[in-house]
């Protein structure tokens, strides 16, 4: 009867050490796939989202760069006999100076944080 109990023992426990190295195998590889899809899948968004995001900054940059040199030249050519003094000559690119401040104000006045993912949390 002592020879059953040991090899019952001895049996069950072989059996359910591999059973457990068979499920923490499988708990390892969920794990790790939960890992690469929650770190890999935002972060290929993110890098979509800053790439979009810097190349909108740069051209809205140029155009509004672009605009001011605009605004600057046409009060220089149309109203340049106002502006014939030694310092009334500045005035153009202080007018340019203050639409391109108050073009600035408005960009960072609309500035919002939203969040990278396109649900709401």
């Amino acid at each position: 009867m002592a020879d059953q109990d040991t090899s019952t023992r001895g049996g069950a426990p072989s059996k359910q050490r591999a059973s457990d190295t068979g499920s923490i195998g499988d708990v390892i590889a969920t794990v790790k796939e939960y890992a690469r899809q929650e770190t890999l899948g935002p972060l290929k968004g993110a890098g979509r989202w800053l790439a979009l995001g810097a190349a909108a900054a740069i051209m809205l940059g140029v155009g509004t760069s672009l605009l001011v040199l605009a605004l600057l030249r046409m009060v220089q050519h149309e109203f340049a006999p106002t502006f014939a003094g030694r310092w009334m000559s500045l005035l153009p690119y202080l007018i340019a100076l203050v639409a391109s401040l108050v073009v600035i104000g408005l960009a960072v006045s609309r500035i919002g944080k939203s969040s990278l993912n396109k649900q709401q949390r």
